[in-house]
């Protein structure tokens, strides 16, 4: 067979990059435990193993930590290893600072027109101030009645308000940029909360869940990706739907991850790390999966008011600390890039 690694000290290193980075303890122990029922086997047996299927119904080892052990056992290093070794020796703030200086826009953002605070100029002029070279306006779609959702009519209002503020921010010598966009409610089936055309003629479609969030497993995880492979979606917003702090704190929406990032990554779905402090979705543990998925991702601050703009930082700490590649990050294309992407 090729040359391998050894499974058990990459399992181990992971482990204790973990630790160094203040991870879970459960995280930590996962890798820990299938380490130490690893131990004492050689290669062969291991390949042997991976091979009948019994490494991964081995106790004490799971799906993620047996692909660790396959890419070892190939003589690759796990990615898993490698997107942690990717941050060891760079201080998390000053990489974190260094990944929201390449940001250029933020690709979430809502104004008074639906649930936000404040006028679509307002935001615009803080987001100007921040240093920004554009910024997606994606307010609510109509069946998020609770949120003041906007009907097509309304929406096309807001796009012809958008053009007329370009024109104005031109005429005055400005190159920032303000996107159409809306953060479309992903319906039951997974069908999507506006008409086709309108979708189509947006900049940046955020499609989010945010009903029924404790359906189903199985039934999440199909409404999500059929969301997914619709050619209109940009980017798969706030993806568990949990709040971790505050009265509405709430748990995870269970759903099939690998499947969905896999799906987020075969049709071009950018996976967005939400800035929001209540939110901070994905959690880390999913985060990584997403970035051995080979997603795109946006760092958004999904903000209510202008103050909220400057939240980039969350975001960035997080995407750092989980390893993923800043040219993977869309916001910190140019807006043409962003714009061609979606054809």
């Amino acid at each position: 067979m090729s040359d391998t690694r050894d499974p058990v000290a990459d399992l181990r290193r992971i482990a204790f990059l973990l630790e160094r980075a203040h991870e879970s303890t459960y995280r930590v122990r996962a890798f820990r435990t299938a380490a130490a029922a690893l131990r004492g086997k050689d290669a062969d047996e291991l390949a042997r193993m991976r091979k009948s299927g019994e490494l991964v119904a081995l106790r004490g080892v799971g799906e993620v930590t047996a692909r660790c052990v396959a890419e070892s056992l190939d003589g690759e290093e796990p990615v898993y290893l490698r997107r942690l070794e990717a941050t060891e020796g760079v201080p998390l703030d000053t990489a974190a600072e260094q990944l929201r200086g390449a940001l250029l826009g933020d690709l979430h953002s809502h104004t008074d027109a639906s649930d936000g605070g404040s006028p679509l100029q307002e935001m615009v002029e803080t987001a100007i101030a921040l240093g920004h070279s554009y910024l997606v306006v994606t307010d609510h779609s109509p069946r998020l009645t609770v949120a003041n959702g906007l009907s097509a009519d309304r929406l096309r209002a807001q796009i012809a308000q958008v053009a007329d503020l370009n024109t104005a921010l031109g005429e005055h010598g400005s190159t920032f940029r303000v996107l159409t966009g809306i953060e479309v409610d992903i319906l039951d089936d997974g069908a999507l909360d506006q008409d086709p055309d309108l979708l189509e003629a947006l900049d940046v479609v955020v499609a989010s869940v945010h009903s029924k969030l404790r359906m189903p497993g199985d039934e999440m995880t199909e409404r999500m990706l059929t969301a997914v492979a619709n050619p209109h979606v940009d980017v798969l917003g706030h993806c568990t739907g949990r709040m971790v702090t505050g009265k509405r704190k709430r748990p995870e929406s269970d759903f099939d991850a690998p499947r969905v990032f896999d799906a987020c990554a075969e049709y071009g779905v950018a996976v967005e790390i939400n800035s929001r402090p209540e939110r901070l979705d994905p959690p880390k543990r999913l985060l990584r999966l997403a970035v051995e998925a080979g997603c795109d991702f946006s760092i958004d601050t999904d903000a209510h008011a202008p103050g909220q703009l400057d939240w980039l930082d969350f975001g960035c700490t997080r995407a750092v600390a989980c390893g993923v590649p800043a040219e993977r990050v869309r916001n910190t294309w140019e807006v043409s890039s962003l714009l061609s992407h979606r054809g």
